[in-house]
């Protein structure tokens, strides 16, 4: 688990490329050590997870099923813009 200080950290380098129904979905540059599938990260109140966007799959962390349910339907409707933005994010080149 992170400490506060890291999370803030670690937050603060991921842009938030969108936010809905109180879910803000981020991208993290240099992010393919730990997952190296392509993923977002989604926070909803006190919880958060990883994604995998091709298969809507968590890889790490939970969220509500409601909000899971969401998050994969809006990844699937993103899924090509969502890989583009992975495949300049991890050799961190701005999203567009």
């Amino acid at each position: 688990m992170l400490h506060a200080r890291s999370l803030f950290e670690a937050t603060a380098t991921m842009p938030i490329i969108a936010t809905f129904n109180g879910i803000s979905v981020r991208m993290y540059f240099f992010d393919d050590r730990r997952h190296s599938t392509p993923h977002v990260h989604a926070e909803y109140a006190e919880f958060q997870a990883a994604v995998n966007i091709l298969t809507g799959e968590t890889l790490s962390g939970c969220l509500p099923p409601r909000q899971i349910r969401l998050l994969q339907k809006w990844i699937q409707l993103r899924t090509s813009d969502l890989l583009a933005d992975w495949s300049l994010a991890v050799p961190q080149k701005a999203l567009p």
